[in-house]
């Protein structure tokens, strides 16, 4: 099976040839439906890898390919999610999950003389992530974690084949994260996107992940990876049985060697999941 994902040999250099090199030949894929997480060192790249993923910001070399097609400028089957919600704060939640309908050409198109399936679509989407009743709030209504919840479902209502996360929950508590991955994971069961998600969580990644890529220091390229061979659905207990928190210790101590070699090249390598796995 082809790549849904494929990043082959890519280099970002930010500012001209005197600028900073983000990204030096980083390569990697994902496949459709998988459930990838990027780790690595604060400023390895991570969030410059979903901006080349997502059509942001053209590579210096390399090819970024995505559903066949070769990334040159914003994709319409994206969805997105950041750390800080970004609702519009003068438009009610059902509102803002409207807003990728009024947005993607397809839906578009459509909206006028479908909007009532297309609600209730959005109504179905705030139950399932336990908001149901609250299509009318406006954001500052509701808690940091609500707004995430409907970040979420703001960047999945319209069915993008490929879901990228930059630190969707950073900002959040470890109870309310915790409650998050849940929801995350019944999103991902129930529609089966493919998901990129970029995290300094380890517990997260290994937790939400079917398969966890590390990123070296600046300039940033995969140097390992390590597949997360637990079952579905998953319980918030399981992160402190051996199964994930031996691969969090396996994590750590790559990103901590990372860490402290910026000039090296050290060869991109299986990481060996417990015994148990």
């Amino acid at each position: 099976m082809s790549a849904f994902v494929s990043v082959n040999g890519v280099s970002l250099q930010y500012g001209g040839a005197e600028g900073t090199l983000a990204l030096q030949d980083t390569t990697f894929s994902v496949a459709q439906g998988e459930f990838v997480s990027v780790v690595g060192p604060s400023g390895c790249g991570k969030s410059t890898l979903m901006k080349v993923l997502s059509g942001l910001w053209p590579v210096s070399a390399g090819h970024a390919v995505v559903n066949g097609r070769e990334v040159t400028k914003p994709l319409d089957f994206v969805g997105m999610a950041f750390q800080n919600p970004n609702l519009l704060p003068w438009r009610t939640v059902l509102d803002n999950l409207m807003l990728p309908f009024e947005i993607v050409e397809q839906h578009r198109n459509k909206l006028r003389r479908q909007r009532a399936a297309y609600e209730q679509k959005a109504l179905d989407l705030l139950s399932l992530v336990g908001l149901a009743g609250s299509e009318r709030r406006m954001p500052w209504q509701l808690s940091g974690g609500m707004q995430q919840r409907v970040q979420l479902c703001r960047a999945i209502i319209h069915d993008p084949l490929l879901l990228m996360l930059d630190e969707p929950f950073g900002a959040l508590d470890m109870f309310t994260r915790e409650e998050l991955w849940l929801v995350l994971q019944d999103l991902w069961i129930e529609r089966k996107p493919t998901v990129i998600l970029v995290t300094h969580d380890l517990r997260e990644a290994a937790f939400l992940s079917d398969r966890v890529v590390v990123m070296s220091s600046r300039p940033g390229r995969i140097i390992a990876e390590c597949t997360v061979d637990v079952p579905r659905p998953r319980r918030t207990e399981q992160i402190y049985e051996p199964t994930i928190s031996e691969i969090v210790l396996k994590l750590r101590a790559q990103i901590g060697a990372a860490r402290h070699t910026s000039s090296g090249r050290p060869e991109n390598r299986q990481i060996a999941g417990p015994a148990s796995a």
